[in-house]
C-alpha cells in the first residue's frame, strides 16, 4: 500500500491559521479531490470537523481521535495510526490529509507527498507541515500557476517521491 501526504503550504511550511486552511484557492480544492477521488483519505478529528458538509464523498473517510466515544456519520473512527492504516480498505493510495499532527506522526511512512506551494507568508499561521529535506525526495512533477481572478496567490503543484521508500 503506498502511503501520501496531499497538503498545501505557504513558504515557511505553513497549512493553517486557527483550525482553518491559510486561504481560499479554489484550484488546490479542484486539484485535492481529483487526486484523492477513490482512494483512502486519513485525518485528525479537528480537519474533519472544519468540513462544511462532513465525510468528503467518493472516498473512505477515516478520522483519528483519541476521544473512544466519538461517532461521526459516512466515517471510519480509529484511535491511533497504526490502526488509520490498517483500517484503509480501497485499493490505491492511502493520503493523509491533516492536520499537523498527523502529518508528523505519518510522514515517516509517506513515499509521496502531492504538495501545492503557495507562494505567500501567512502571518499569524499556527499549523506546520514537517520540514521537507529536498536532498531525501525526487520532484516528480512541477506545475506552476500565477495567481488570477479566482485563486489570490501564484501557487505550484509539485509531486515529490522519497528516494529511499520507507
Amino acid at each position: 500500500m503506498n502511503f501520501s501526504a496531499i497538503v498545501a503550504i505557504d513558504r515557511n511550511g505553513a497549512i493553517g491559521k486557527h483550525g482553518q486552511l491559510l486561504c481560499h484557492l479554489p484550484a488546490d480544492m479542484k486539484h485535492f479531490k481529483e487526486t484523492t477521488m477513490g482512494h483512502t483519505i486519513v485525518m485528525g478529528r479537528k480537519t474533519f470537523e472544519s468540513f462544511p458538509k462532513g465525510a468528503l464523498p467518493g472516498r473512505q473517510n477515516i478520522v483519528i481521535t483519541r476521544n473512544r466515544n466519538y461517532v461521526a456519520e459516512g466515517v471510519r473512527v480509529v484511535h491511533s495510526v497504526n490502526e488509520a492504516l490498517t483500517a484503509a480498505t480501497m485499493s490505491g493510495e492511502v493520503f493523509i490529509i491533516g492536520g499537523e499532527e498527523i502529518y508528523r506522526a505519518t510522514f515517516e511512512r509517506v513515499n509521496t507527498i502531492h504538495l501545492t506551494v503557495i507562494d505567500h507568508k501567512f502571518k499569524d499561521a499556527d499549523a506546520h507541515f514537517p520540514r521537507i529535506d529536498m536532498r531525501s525526495w525526487k520532484i516528480l512533477g512541477e506545475d506552476p500557476h500565477p495567481a488570477d481572478d479566482r485563486n489570490p496567490y501564484p501557487y505550484t503543484f509539485m509531486t515529490l517521491h522519497r528516494k529511499r521508500p520507507r
